[in-house]
């Protein structure tokens, strides 16, 4: 059977390039923890989420901006390489954002981000369709998703980390917001918003409206070897499951799969079959 056809998706996000060492114990402060492997992958909230929604099928652009360097060279490549359109991926003069990870035996990790080019995402020249979801995340200018906001016409999601106060035009504006546990709480003002999908690590994820549960799904088991892109992958595919005529449980569900298939490769952009494999059987 051939896979269903998966909606258009515009992020509008971040890209770093992810410098990881994988460590059998996270360093305390002013400690030296040698013996690691050393990896460099593509990175970031929105490169992750893009490129996430690709490999699961969908059809995806990418507004963003990266540095005049190799790093932004090798960042577009790498995003033309897993099928994203990058024709509104900005070059600008300043470096590529990098991200510094240490990641150890546990899974459990540090993260130090420089921004570089990601403080200088635009919509100059960008225009959105009305049959396009926007996916958005907090490491760009808030300026930016509020410009978003007001200027695209479709189905809008953001993925509200890192955690920071938001303004009520954005929460009467966003129809579906996606935080995990510990930024639901940050964030007191999201029980008044149209629909917020929490995600609770291995024990699943539940989906709120105006602050009331309409479902919910269980973790799917996994070894983790890397958490570090999971929710961005959680994100993609949830705005594809819904935006595709899914049942919330059934998106859920589908969500908290590729969340999982996602913890059990060590890239924070691992690959991932179509949509339709994660979707649960009936």
């Amino acid at each position: 059977m051939a896979p269903s056809p998966l909606p258009s998706v515009v992020v509008v996000g971040s890209a770093n390039v992810d410098i990881t060492a994988f460590v059998d114990r996270l360093p305390t402060a002013g400690e030296t923890v040698a013996g690691g492997r050393l990896s460099r992958d593509l990175g970031g909230k929105g490169a992750n989420q893009a490129v996430a929604a690709a490999k699961l099928g969908g059809r995806v652009r990418m507004v963003g901006a990266v540095g005049a360097d190799s790093d932004g060279a090798w960042t577009r490549a790498e995003l033309d390489r897993a099928g994203v359109d990058t024709t509104a991926l900005r070059t600008v003069d300043t470096p590529t954002g990098t991200a510094l990870i240490v990641v150890d035996a546990d899974a459990e990790n540090q993260i130090a981000v420089c921004s570089g080019a990601n403080d200088h995402v635009s919509l100059d020249g960008v225009t959105f369709s009305a049959d396009e979801a926007v996916l958005m995340q907090l490491e760009i200018a808030l300026s930016v998703v509020q410009e978003v906001a007001a200027t695209a016409e479709g189905f809008l999601a953001v993925n509200a980390a890192p955690a920071r106060p938001l303004p009520v035009e954005l929460l009467r504006r966003v129809d579906l917001f996606i935080v995990n546990e510990t930024e639901r709480e940050l964030m007191p003002e999201l029980a008044e918003a149209a629909l917020v999908a929490v995600t609770y690590g291995a024990a699943g994820a539940a989906l709120y409206r105006r602050g009331e549960e309409i479902a919910r799904a269980e973790g799917v088991p996994a070894e983790a070897v890397n958490t570090v892109g999971a929710g961005d992958a959680f994100c993609a595919a949830l705005v594809l499951a819904l935006r595709s005529g899914h049942t919330p449980v059934d998106a859920l569900a589908a969500a908290c799969a590729v969340g999982s298939a996602a913890v059990s490769h060590l890239s924070s952009q691992p690959p991932f079959e179509h949509l339709d494999r994660y979707l649960p059987r009936r």
